[in-house]
């Protein structure tokens, strides 16, 4: 009477191998996906405001507000005064912003891990592209003030900013075994920076309003750009289908 091997067939195996050779060639190529779409879109948001303020006239990067670059109105506005002659630009820059990070965060999905962490930061990620993507098709513009659709500008700004801030902060243990731990530290200090610059933009307090704007968007940027050049240089573990949320933790 024959005896089965133990461990199973050869061909079984082999299948067993290749399958456990598969899923870190696949971890990686999300990786690298996602690495350069996060590299992609900081570059790209931040080109976007450069092109738009140089052909504002007088445009003060202290004074004004970024989604002031987005107004195709001209005019007197608060104690502004509105004159951008590219704001189609800057509205590209929110909403490419916005959608190259999403497409990112789907595909580096498979890394997050299971738990409360891994779940806050998948849905801060997506209020932070749904929030940028509203100030890009809804301008902070005088005619929007008045008609009443600055609430969704002003709603979208908080979800940007707060999603954003608060999802680097959470990546700490999200992406725990995806990034090294300084990376995953420094989501946290940069998420923390930025949320109390969002907070003296409330206050209105010490500077003006254009640099505690910056700083609570900047460090969601940094953060970002960070992370996509750490995935493209690591080689994470792969997360067990066990450990990681996916889509389908989130339904």
């Amino acid at each position: 009477m024959s005896r089965r091997p133990v461990g199973g067939s050869t061909r079984e195996r082999d299948v067993n191998e290749r399958a456990a050779e598969a899923m870190p060639d696949a971890t990686e190529r999300g990786n690298r996906a996602t690495g350069m779409l996060w590299v992609l879109a900081p570059c790209w948001y931040v080109l976007c405001e450069a092109v738009a303020a140089l052909a504002f006239p007088g445009y003060d990067y202290g004074r004004f507000y970024i989604s002031d670059l987005g107004v195709a109105s001209v005019g007197p506005f608060g104690d502004r005064m509105l004159d951008s002659r590219l704001p189609q630009v800057m509205n590209a820059g929110f909403v490419g912003e916005g959608l190259l990070f999403v497409i990112g965060l789907v595909l580096v999905a498979p890394l997050v891990r299971r738990g409360p962490a891994g779940i806050a930061f998948l849905v801060l990620g997506i209020v932070h592209a749904i929030g940028i993507t509203f100030v890009g098709l809804v301008p902070g513009s005088p005619e929007n003030a008045a008609n009443g659709l600055m609430t969704i500008h002003v709603l979208g700004a908080f979800m940007a900013i707060g999603g954003g801030n608060l999802a680097a902060i959470t990546s700490f243990r999200a992406l725990r075994g995806a990034l090294e731990r300084r990376v995953r530290v420094a989501g946290v200090v940069l998420g923390v920076l930025g949320l109390v610059c969002a907070a003296l933009l409330t206050g209105h307090v010490l500077f003006p309003d254009g640099v505690w704007e910056r700083g609570s968007v900047y460090t969601f940027m940094l953060w970002q750009f960070v992370v996509g050049v750490a995935l493209l240089r690591a080689r994470p573990n792969p997360v067990s289908s066990d450990e990681a949320v996916g889509w389908r933790g989130l339904v």
